[in-house]
């Protein structure tokens, strides 16, 4: 017996503020869920799996009509006339209190009520697959206790939406833990709402796929779906990879890298475990600099060149289609900061101001607020949307107090500049 368990469609989910990347292959990106619930499917079609396991999340939202809806159905219907069954349970975001609009699903496909938690038994493949549907976005209590027992001599399957004890990222919904899954006498717990892959037991194998396609750079690296095989009560497992855009976040370090030239090499040495294996996919990827490097000097008299230079190589990558979506700078100068701040002129004086402010955590958040928390409260909501920065984190607060300065000292010491 053979299924897949997915999880987390996010079908259409929206892409907001990509109208802020110049170049930004929008299209590819407003497509990827859909791409890769195709896949799922041509996937469980050729491997002519017994049955499909969605554990909630199917949409993103309500549907402004019913172009989503249609879709998804479509993609049903071949699997029905494949024969192969699915079997759905509704999580937070596509609970029945959350879709408005109704469609009627093909035979091939059952959807857990979310009235009370039922079971459905397979004789001919001697499975019962049990589950319960969100009736709203959000559940608060444990459904694991309103799940039915395990039906004797079968492999008992327990389909479920859930955030576990909680992680991060993710809202508290249908909270439970290891030793209420495990207790229940289930073989196999096919779980979702969880976007990061995480096998949580073997015995019983307990499993959150993750989301079947990033949507954005936090969600990072392979995405797909578990292929399951049972034989002879024993479960051999596989992830899938189905994603058609691999969201990575690389560092690279320009330590000693001081020759504009050299970036295309370090970007690319970064870059390729990164594409071992997945040379289909398009590769969006967030790339911050770091290092201490002459090239922040160059940085600071002519913002924007080592962004360029990290877009320029990813034109040059032949064998993968590769779309930088953001560089972030954390680079320093070789300065020596002690012998620099005892200098009596404004480049000492601005040196010592620096490290006077972002040596006491407690006076950088401070100085954060006085200075930028107005501003901050004035920006339009799309641009706040966006990456803008944290008052409450120091780090990002030295990191900007640190690119601040250097462009300052840029303009300090250009020939010609008084100091």
């Amino acid at each position: 017996m053979r299924f897949i368990h997915a999880a987390d469609l996010h079908i259409d989910s929206p892409l907001r503020g990509l109208a802020r990347y110049d170049g930004a292959p929008v299209e590819r990106l407003r497509t990827a869920t859909r791409s890769a619930f195709e896949r799922l499917i041509d996937k469980a079609i050729s491997e002519r799996v017994d049955f499909l396991l969605l554990a909630g999340d199917i949409y993103d939202c309500d549907w402004q009509d019913f172009h989503t809806g249609l879709f998804f159905r479509g993609q049903l219907v071949r699997l029905e006339r494949e024969k192969i069954r699915v079997f759905i349970v509704q999580g937070n975001h596509d609970a029945q209190g959350v879709i408005s609009k109704q469609l009627v699903l093909p035979p091939n496909v059952t959807v857990f009520s979310s009235r009370a938690a039922h079971t459905i038994r397979l004789d001919d493949l001697s499975v019962a697959i049990h589950g319960r549907s969100f009736p709203e976005r959000a559940v608060d209590e444990d459904l694991v206790p309103s799940y039915p027992e395990p039906v004797p001599g079968f492999f008992n399957i327990g389909l479920l939406h859930t955030s576990l004890t909680g992680r991060a990222g993710h809202d508290t919904y249908a909270p439970t833990d290891l030793p209420t899954l495990s207790t229940k006498g289930y073989d196999y717990w096919a779980l979702g709402h969880v976007h990061a892959r995480e096998v949580i037991a073997e015995r019983p194998r307990i499993v959150f796929p993750g989301n079947l396609q990033g949507r954005h750079a936090k969600e990072t690296g392979p995405k797909g779906c578990e292929l399951v095989t049972v034989e002879a009560g024993r479960i051999e497992s596989e992830f899938v990879a189905l994603d058609v855009v691999r969201w990575s976040q690389l560092v690279v370090s320009l330590d000693g890298v001081h020759r504009l030239e050299a970036l295309g090499e370090a970007f690319r040495q970064a870059l390729d475990p990164a594409l071992a294996g997945a040379m289909d996919c398009l590769h969006a990827v967030r790339v911050t600099l770091t290092g201490s490097t002459e090239l922040q000097r160059l940085e600071a008299s002519q913002p924007g060149t080592l962004a360029a230079a990290m877009y320029g190589a990813a034109q040059d990558i032949g064998e993968a289609e590769v779309w930088i979506e953001q560089v972030r700078l954390d680079l320093s100068t070789p300065l020596d900061r002690a012998r620099t701040a005892q200098r009596q002129d404004a480049v000492g004086e601005l040196v010592r101001l620096v490290d006077s402010i972002v040596g006491e955590e407690a006076e950088l958040l401070r100085w954060a607020q006085a200075e930028l928390g107005d501003l901050l409260g004035t920006l339009p909501q799309e641009v706040a949307a966006g990456d803008v920065p944290k008052l409450n984190d120091p780090a990002e607060l030295t990191r900007l107090m640190m690119d601040a300065e250097a462009t300052v000292l840029a303009r300090l010491t250009e020939p010609g500049a008084e100091a």
